[in-house]
């Protein structure tokens, strides 16, 4: 069964976006709007981890040096709790080395994008991750029959 995700149904799609500038924070917010989504905002690790404990994103977009709790720690302590464990997360890094790629992979990351990105292949990226995503919950429901 195919699951076609397109700009209306993103209305409803969720991401949490964390990011410790406010700048690019706000950007990046105005611009997932834009693209259809309900965007939620974390500024740090902890609130991130709160954030999705409460609202269950769809998407978490994690930026991987904050200070405090990283990226890596967060996306770890996400991925601990059951309702989040298939959760797409796409860490962001201005570091672009393929071995710190292969970390936040291993941290439980399920893409790794270095900045500065086109946002066009952002957006294809997270169209791509919400659709895998939905195929994966009709699979799981399907089983449970």
């Amino acid at each position: 069964m195919e699951v076609q995700i397109t700009k209306d149904s993103a209305r409803t799609r969720t991401i949490l976006l964390v990011e410790d500038f406010d700048d690019t924070r706000l950007m990046m917010k105005l611009w997932l709007a834009k693209e259809g989504y309900h965007v939620l905002e974390a500024e740090n690790g902890e609130e991130a981890i709160r954030l999705a404990q409460e609202e269950l994103p769809d998407l978490i977009i994690m930026d991987m040096m904050m200070p405090g709790l990283s990226g890596l720690d967060a996306t770890q302590r996400i991925r601990e709790h059951q309702a989040l464990r298939q959760t797409p997360i796409v860490a962001v890094s201005a570091y672009g080395a393929d071995e710190y790629r292969a970390v936040a992979l291993e941290a439980g990351c399920n893409e790794y994008v270095s900045t500065p990105f086109e946002p066009s292949a952002l957006a294809e990226l997270i169209k791509r991750l919400l659709r895998e995503d939905a195929v994966q919950q009709v699979r799981a429901a399907d089983d449970r029959k």
